[in-house]
């Protein structure tokens, strides 16, 4: 893909933001792999070696650097314990369980450098309404803030209204919207004061 642009690599937080196929996912892939070489995927709708094959294939990096939180695997009726480098969540709802093993991976990782993903808001705002995934994210963001850690996570901007995408767009530094033209997938950034970048081709 082109080079990450600045406002993306130097932002403390991003949401990427756009329609169906417009290349959210592999873009939030891209942003981890750009910030930090062990990052962190909560995914809530692919299971941990999924996950780790689309970490390799898009980076090229070993999935093995990857810390993921699995909500897919318990969900489809097979039960795993946590290792070092994957934590299960009984369900995408489970904002609670979430949480506790995000926290496990916070006290297993003094002195490591890390960014977090959360893939994706969508699928939380399945299980419950914006208020509720918004209060989640600004804690999720605080929690990175005081380990020194960004934070991206994608948004279908076409799967929820307009009211619910903005308010989920305002715990975020920066917003990366991504669309579809022609054969072409595009994004361009959104700051809070100098508005939007040139669409670039992804």
């Amino acid at each position: 893909m082109s080079v990450l642009p600045n406002a993306v690599r130097r932002a403390d937080s991003v949401l990427v933001s756009g329609p169906p196929m417009s290349g959210k996912y592999e873009l939030l892939v891209h942003i981890l792999s750009a910030w930090a070489e062990r990052p962190v995927m909560i995914s809530t709708g692919r299971s941990a070696a999924d996950v780790r094959e689309d970490y390799e294939r898009i980076t090229g990096r070993s999935g093995d650097d990857l810390i993921v939180i699995d909500c897919v695997s318990h969900e489809q009726g097979t039960e795993h314990e946590d290792t070092a480098t994957t934590k299960y969540v009984a369900s995408a709802g489970n904002l609670t369980d979430i949480g506790i093993k995000f926290t496990n991976v916070v006290e297993s990782s003094a002195g490591i450098e890390r960014a977090i993903g959360i893939h994706s808001l969508s699928q939380l705002l399945m299980y419950w309404d914006a208020e509720r995934i918004y209060q989640f994210t600004r804690v999720m963001a605080a929690q990175c803030s005081g380990e020194g850690w960004p934070l991206a996570a994608v948004i279908g901007s076409e799967t929820h209204d307009k009211q619910t995408v903005h308010t989920l767009h305002e715990p975020f530094d920066l917003v990366v919207e991504t669309r579809v033209t022609d054969d072409d997938r595009q994004f361009r950034t959104l700051d809070r004061v100098g508005g939007p970048s040139e669409w670039t081709s992804l």
